[in-house]
């Protein structure tokens, strides 16, 4: 670790995801002794951040956080931070874009139709498009936000009429299968997990609510298709312009074909995330995890050139 430099680990902000930010930041900052953690109340940086003095490892999750917003700010001041650049932040949390760029790179994904909330399908359009069993999201949070699990039609038609009139949304076919997930270090995949909801589908009340799923880590998958996952996982990182951290997200279908479902260039970091979980595979505890998720931006605040 620098000893120049103190490191910021920046959490919190305005948005749906804030208090799973608040926890995040919180174990982050427990394994970076001398770290400074800075909870924050609004959408802006504090005045005293300063390019010479720190190294910022932002865990905002959502707005604020992954759309660019914070990257763009702390690049304009010329604070050295972590993880994605504004650039393939913006790019990564809009889905759409995303699987755009997944096709691009030859990356598995599953058509959407992409709409906004003034200008909603019927639901009948989307079951014919999409089949009756339909997943509706919003097509810029994270952490399963607005997510809605359609059966049928008839709850096709419910989630549509509950969704807000703005805001940018997606429909896409629900998979069925095998929910894993595969977290990245400087473009390297690491061990793929999978998600085991006790009840339900792997909703934002089950994701952060200890106990409610079983994580198995590694996946027990053929090797095969582990290596499959993972060498698409990093084209997908690749594809997005990421650097230093992110974790994809993927369906695996009993055909054996599968499917990523999107990067989250700020994945959670609480006790029962994804990313550890993935790290743990490959040998790095939480505290490792953190300290190699933070090593590029100290070395690009040193200005040493990563090869």
């Amino acid at each position: 670790m620098s000893p120049e430099r103190e490191i910021v680990v920046l959490c919190g902000a305005v948005s749906p995801e804030r208090d799973v930010s608040l926890r995040s930041g919180r174990a982050v900052a427990g394994v970076l002794p001398g770290s400074r953690l800075v909870e924050l109340d609004v959408n802006a940086l504090p005045e005293w951040l300063n390019g010479e003095r720190h190294v910022v490892l932002s865990v905002i999750h959502g707005d604020y956080g992954e759309d660019g917003a914070v990257q763009a700010d702390l690049a304009a001041r010329g604070i050295p931070f972590a993880g994605c650049d504004a650039a393939a932040s913006r790019l990564c949390i809009d889905k759409v874009a995303t699987k755009q760029a997944m096709r691009a790179a030859g990356v598995p994904a599953i058509p959407e139709v992409a709409f906004t909330g003034e200008a909603r399908p019927a639901a009948a359009a989307l079951v014919r498009e999409l089949g009756p069993r339909v997943v509706l999201k919003p097509a810029d949070k994270g952490s399963s936000v607005g997510l809605f699990v359609c059966a049928d039609e008839a709850e096709v038609a419910a989630a549509l009429a509950a969704i807000p009139a703005t805001g940018r949304w997606m429909a896409e076919r629900r998979l069925n299968g095998r929910e894993l997930s595969v977290g990245l270090l400087e473009g390297r995949a690491m061990g793929v997990v999978e998600i085991v909801p006790l009840t339900g589908v792997y909703d934002y009340r089950n994701k952060y609510t200890k106990g409610s799923a079983e994580y198995r880590f590694p996946a027990p998958l053929e090797a095969p298709t582990t290596a499959a996952i993972q060498r698409a996982a990093e084209a997908l990182f690749a594809a997005g312009g990421c650097r230093d951290f992110a974790r994809a997200d993927v369906f695996l279908e009993p055909d054996g074909n599968f499917y990523f479902l999107e990067i989250n260039t700020m994945p959670g970091m609480t006790e029962t995330s994804l990313m550890p979980k993935s790290a743990a595979c490959v040998g790095l505890d939480f505290s490792a995890l953190v300290r190699r998720m933070l090593a590029p931006a100290l070395q690009r605040a040193r200005g040493v050139r990563l090869t």
